[in-house]
């Protein structure tokens, strides 16, 4: 998969140079932060119509990234640029296995078609990760559907220039007549604030709300 484009970003005339600069500075600019989602609309939604609500999330959550501008910030060659989009990559399990793999795929405009190519391409995969597709125009996807997630690391080959969210959520759980699930969030400081992380969850939660 290429990765998409990217304009570069004139930093003597971009709002965010001052704070960029200064976490910048740091030797680990990464923070983790979890939400809790309102999922009943999607449970029914994806129940209904015999999809996989994690593909779905899946692209729901990539849909709210892309309509988010910091989250498509991306470093190459020690400056920064600005990517045309981002494309999930989730783990994911064959039926009875438990060792994962990787799945790399375009998000591609429409949930349900997404859902049928995401299930069609995990069930063929017989590799652990495909490097062809690996890029910095990415999500990193995962789920940990066993447990109630309320906080999350992640492991990572520690690079500062590292601007891929990585996106984990748990099992969903009745409460008070609703489901929600805890969904962790790990970001890059030198591009994303707690204002932007409140952008991309106020349109993921909508988008859900909406189905």
């Amino acid at each position: 998969m290429n990765a998409p484009d990217a304009t570069p970003v004139a930093l003597d005339t971009w709002p965010r140079r001052e704070a960029y600069t200064f976490f910048s500075g740091l030797s680990d600019p990464f923070y983790s932060v979890t939400v809790t989602v309102d999922v009943t609309a999607l449970h029914t939604y994806t129940k209904r119509r015999g999809l996989s609500f994690y593909y779905a999330l899946v692209w729901l959550c990539t849909q709210s990234i892309n309509q988010t501008t910091a989250f498509r910030y991306a470093i190459r060659n020690g400056q920064p640029v600005l990517l045309a989009r981002r494309e999930p990559s989730f783990t994911d399990l064959h039926p009875g296995a438990e060792q994962f793999h990787i799945v790399t795929m375009p998000a591609g405009d429409a949930l349900e078609d997404f859902c049928r190519a995401a299930r069609a391409k995990s069930r063929a995969q017989t590799e652990f990760l495909s490097a062809a597709a690996e890029s910095d125009a990415l999500i990193y996807f995962s789920c940990l559907p066993w447990v109630s997630l309320t906080a999350l690391t992640n492991e990572r080959d520690f690079d500062k220039d590292d601007a891929i969210p990585r996106i984990t959520w748990g099992k969903y759980v009745p409460e008070n007549g609703r489901e929600t699930l805890g969904m962790s969030l790990e970001v890059s400081h030198r591009f994303i604030d707690g204002y932007h992380l409140g952008q991309f969850y106020q349109k993921l939660q909508k988008s859900i709300d909406e189905l």
